[in-house]
C-alpha cells in the first residue's frame, strides 16, 4: 500500500458525496483554515479554495462521485489524492461520524502522510474500464441463473444435466423434463433471461473490442496472440497494462 507524504502549505480533505462535499483545509500546523459544506459544483469548489491555491493538495475517499473532481484537479494543476476507502476505514474508523469529523480526518491523514493512496485511473480508459464491469455484472447474473436451473433439477430428484446449458443449442426441450407446469414456467423464464444476457454480453464484449482497440491495438492482438488467452483475458490485462502504467 502507497502513501501519500509529499509536503504542503495547505492540506484539504473533503467528504464527498453526489449533490454536497463538506471541506475542511489544514494548514502545516495543522490548525483548520477553512470548515465549509458546498454543493458539489467545480465553480464553487474554485472559489472556495482559491487563497490557498499557492499550494494545496485535495484528497477525498475512493467513493463513486471522485470522477468529476479528480479530472477538475488535473485540468487545474492541483495535486489530488484518491484515498483507499477499505484502508482509510481500518485506520480512522470510528463511532463519531458525521461530514465534519470526516473531511477533518481526512485532511490530518493527508497532513500526516498516512492516506492510503488509490489508483486514480487516466480518464480516457475509465469508461472503458466501467463497461467491462458492467459485463461482469452481467455474467454473474447469468450464472445465477443457470445455477438456479441446476438446483431445482437436484430439488425434483431429476435425472443430472448432462449437456451445459450455457450453450444455446443444448437448451431445446429442457423445460419437458418437469412435470408440474409451475415448475417448467420458472425454468422457461430463466432460460428466456439467460438467452437474453448472452445478446447482452455479446454486444458489450463487441463493443469493449472495438474501443480497447482504439486505445491500444497493437497491444491487444499481442495479448491475443498468446496461447490461453482469449478475448476477455487479453481486455483484462489491457486494463491492467493502463493501471501500472
Amino acid at each position: 500500500m502507497r502513501f501519500y507524504t509529499k509536503q504542503h502549505q495547505f492540506y484539504c480533505g473533503i467528504d464527498l458525496h453526489a449533490r454536497t462535499m463538506f471541506v475542511c483545509i489544514l494548514d502545516q500546523s495543522g490548525k483548520i483554515c477553512l470548515e465549509k459544506n458546498l454543493h458539489s459544483c467545480p465553480d464553487k469548489f474554485l472559489t472556495t479554495i482559491e487563497p490557498f491555491r499557492s499550494d494545496i493538495v485535495i484528497c477525498v475517499e475512493c467513493l463513486f462521485t471522485w470522477y468529476w473532481l479528480a479530472d477538475l484537479c488535473s485540468e487545474q494543476g492541483i495535486p489530488f489524492v484518491l484515498g483507499h476507502a477499505l484502508y482509510m476505514n481500518a485506520i480512522h474508523g470510528g463511532k463519531a461520524k458525521n461530514d465534519r469529523i470526516d473531511a477533518h480526518k481526512i485532511a490530518v491523514l493527508l497532513r500526516g502522510g498516512m492516506i492510503p493512496q488509490a489508483y486514480v485511473y487516466p480518464p480516457g480508459m475509465r469508461s472503458t474500464r466501467d463497461v467491462m464491469r458492467r459485463r461482469l455484472y452481467v455474467v454473474r447474473k447469468r450464472g445465477q441463473l443457470l445455477a438456479h436451473i441446476q438446483n431445482t433439477n437436484h430439488q425434483y430428484n431429476l435425472p443430472d444435466i448432462t449437456a451445459k446449458l450455457a450453450y444455446k443449442a443444448n437448451r431445446e426441450g429442457f423445460v419437458d423434463r418437469f412435470e408440474d407446469p409451475s415448475v417448467g414456467k420458472s425454468m422457461e423464464i430463466d432460460l428466456e433471461l439467460v438467452a437474453h444476457f448472452d445478446q447482452i454480453i455479446r454486444d458489450l464484449e463487441l463493443f469493449i473490442v472495438r474501443k480497447a482497440k482504439q486505445h491500444d491495438a497493437d497491444m491487444f492482438h499481442r495479448l491475443r496472440s498468446i496461447p490461453g488467452i482469449g478475448k476477455v483475458l487479453a481486455l483484462t490485462i489491457l486494463m491492467d497494462k493502463f493501471l501500472a502504467s
